[in-house]
């Protein structure tokens, strides 16, 4: 009787510290996610509200000097080189320091950014401006993604990174709202101080509440440190995780997985891949920043005024914003490699769409389309990105894709700006989008996992090991690179 008296008070024991435990990491997680995804509303409210002001720059030269279209394009420019330096800059030191003083450093470094700018008067400054507050954004769109692919539960993590990510869209849909109801009253430099915002607000609360990655401390020898982290926390410890090392994943057997950040991502086991995920995130980003510096001059001239213009805008990320998050239920359950090969389809689809004369409420239908297959599709390569790489070279993954990608985002202001300067027709101008969006669907389709994929179910099948479709990793593992 006492024997079974002693069980039965071990089993509730165990039940009430269990559910303790799952308490303890949903609060973390809630908070992970929900930081993450307020730092990237403000990524994308820098995004788009230069495009939302760059009107007005071309037609009144009081604000900073005169503005043509070709100065117009190099401004926007700036801030995506200071994006990708800084992208790089976090995935060279965001394996070694760790995730969350990078966070908060970036944090910090896009709001002074932002205040500044804001008192410019100026182009030559505006634009020296803009590239600082780029390091910033960049440091922080790379460490993110790989933070919140640490803390995300298996088998839900393209949906938990297209959820933290969609701040992107909803940071761009927030500063067209704003640009739409507050610019005659505050001005364009109320919406860049608006941008600076995070210093008072999510600044203090993410250094109260954004933790450590779990994962990067166990992978980088601090047990104790990642031990006391994951009981504090609730999120679990890797398992058999090396003193310098992530756990392996089947597809790191027989590689050498020591190499840490960009090293690893440029070894012999990641280069290919790496190279084609860059060229992948380098097109989708030269849409996504070609749309949102020039869709809005592109309606001007097609007759809207200037308020109807910037309804575009808002169409355009809020379509990006609720397809993501669809899209995401869908990459969860068959992977998201086809996922976002269909997205970059349906956007180049939309885009021809554009030039068929459709009415008002069928054209903004089409943008919203055009919203899911660009920036939209950005989102969901983000989280690919993320869980493609093992723990110890993931921020670099990201920050590559991140920051080299960037280069496309780099073309994309110009892209826009030369079209227009040159006097392109508007349906030739949706023509080049579309063939952007086309070659992002076929660069996707390269990425060589499917016969990692293939080589991992053939091992699966010979063990008798049971898979996770969306990954192809064993459940031991992926709750140990979770």
């Amino acid at each position: 009787m006492k024997s079974t008296n002693g069980t039965t008070n071990k089993t509730t024991h165990d039940t009430t510290s269990d559910a303790a435990r799952d308490a303890r990491r949903l609060r973390t997680v809630t908070w992970v996610v929900a930081l993450a995804t307020m730092g990237l509303v403000f990524d994308g409210y820098d995004l788009v509200v230069y495009g939302a002001v760059v009107s007005t720059f071309l037609r009144d030269p009081s604000h900073i000097g005169q503005v043509t279209p070709a100065i117009a394009g190099m401004l926007g420019s700036y801030a995506l080189i200071g994006v990708m330096v800084g992208a790089l800059l976090a995935g060279a030191v965001g394996d070694i320091l760790g995730r969350r003083k990078v966070m908060l450093l970036s944090y910090a470094w896009f709001s002074a950014g932002m205040a500044l700018t804001a008192m410019t008067t100026s182009s030559a400054v505006f634009g020296a401006l803009r590239f600082c507050t780029g390091l910033g954004i960049g440091a922080l769109l790379a460490t993110t993604a790989a933070l919140v692919a640490e803390y995300a539960p298996k088998g839900r993590k393209n949906t938990i990174n297209a959820i933290t990510n969609g701040g992107i869209p909803l940071g761009s849909l927030l500063a067209a709202l704003l640009a739409i109801v507050l610019m005659h009253d505050i001005g364009w430099r109320g919406l860049f101080w608006i941008g600076a915002l995070p210093a008072i607000t999510l600044l203090p609360l993410a250094w109260f509440k954004m933790p450590e990655s779990v994962a990067w401390l166990a992978a980088r020898g601090r047990l104790d440190e990642a031990r006391a982290l994951s009981e504090r926390t609730g999120v679990d410890l890797p398992e058999a995780a090396p003193s310098h090392a992530a756990a392996p994943t089947p597809a790191d057997v027989g590689k050498d997985t020591s190499k840490v950040g960009f090293a690893g991502l440029f070894s012999a086991d990641y280069l290919i891949p790496t190279l084609v995920l860059g060229l992948m995130s380098a097109t989708g980003l030269m849409l996504v920043y070609s749309l949102n510096t020039w869709l809005p001059e592109i309606m001007l001239r097609a007759g809207f005024n200037a308020k109807g213009s910037l309804s575009f805008l808002l169409v355009l990320n809020g379509g990006s914003l609720f397809g993501a998050l669809a899209a995401s239920q869908a990459a969860d359950r068959f992977g998201p490699k086809p996922v976002v090969a269909g997205c970059f389809a349906v956007g180049a689809i939309a885009l021809l769409l554009l030039t068929l004369g459709f009415p008002l409420a069928g054209l903004l239908v089409v943008v919203a389309v055009v919203g899911l297959g660009t920036s939209g599709t950005q989102t969901l390569i983000y989280g690919f990105v993320a869980n493609y790489y093992r723990t110890n070279v993931r921020a670099a993954g990201v920050a590559w894709c991140a920051g080299f990608g960037r280069l496309g985002g780099i073309g994309g202001p110009v892209l826009g700006s030369t079209m227009i300067g040159a006097g392109l027709a508007l349906d030739a101008i949706f023509y080049v989008l579309a063939g952007l969006a086309l070659l992002g669907a076929v660069l996707t389709l390269l990425v060589p996992m499917a016969r990692a994929q293939r080589e991992r179910q053939r091992a699966g099948a010979a063990t008798g090991a049971d898979r996770i479709p969306a990954t192809g990793l064993s459940p031991t593992l992926v709750k140990s690179t979770a």
